[in-house]
């Protein structure tokens, strides 16, 4: 059986080669670079499903990586930040990035996110769409197609990251409805939040910009303070 491609871009060398350690122990096969410039030719010459990348790193970061990336794939992606703070997490999962790991962090935990984000891009990839599942939903001046992974606002065509049109698709699919946080993290992330933490917030906070008139005057994504989001019927 082949072994699923996981690329590791980290210019601390130990790091890396911890993150190979545990993820090669599980049976993925692990591409090591230390610099994006490396990182972006292993994506073209290997069969990567995943890549994890440090934000800071010397020249190109890993949030203009992470960009760079989007520009040609939907593979998930997971942020390493040696620093914690919030506006790191925004910029990396507001730049397209999928989740975000903080140093120093448990390579366990580390493993049970790359499953997670791999399972959720397999179950969610067209050829694994159920034959009865609504392909295509409309609602609020929003219309989805799920096959397609198509998406257009206000008659114009929007470009999602895989976890932008999953929440989105998870909202538009229950019109009416009203999601927790939590209750969304768990949906499309396929497990229990590990803390408390912003990560849909700033997701939704992305799919604001890109789907609506007005952002700061949300006609789609509603907020029902204190108890979370819905698109309403």
């Amino acid at each position: 059986m082949e072994q699923t491609g996981i690329l590791v871009v980290d210019d601390d060398k130990e790091i890396a080669e911890l993150v190979e350690i545990h993820l090669a122990a599980d049976g993925f096969r692990v591409w090591k670079a230390y610099n994006a410039k490396d990182g972006l030719r292993l994506l073209e010459t290997e069969k990567i499903k995943l890549a994890i990348l440090d934000i800071m790193m010397p020249g190109t970061d890993g949030i203009e990586l992470c960009q760079r990336i989007r520009e040609k794939s939907n593979i998930p992606i997971i942020m390493l930040s040696a620093r914690s703070s919030d506006l790191d997490k925004i910029l990396g999962l507001g730049n397209g990035a999928d989740d975000y790991v903080s140093k120093p962090f448990n390579p366990l935990e580390l493993t049970a996110r790359v499953k997670s984000q791999l399972r959720r891009y397999v179950n969610l990839n067209p050829g694994a769409v159920k034959q009865d599942a609504e392909r295509e939903v409309s609602v609020r001046n929003l219309t989805m197609n799920r096959e397609t992974r198509a998406v257009i606002s206000y008659g114009r065509e929007v470009k999602l990251t895989p976890i932008e049109f999953d929440i989105l698709y998870l909202l538009a699919s229950n019109p009416g409805k009203v999601f927790s946080t939590d209750e969304i993290f768990e949906r499309v992330w396929n497990e229990k939040m590990y803390e408390a933490n912003n990560t849909v917030m700033v997701h939704i906070r992305r799919l604001r910009e890109k789907i609506e008139m007005d952002p700061k005057n949300a006609e789609i994504i509603k907020t029902v303070w204190g108890v979370g989001y819905r698109i309403e019927k």
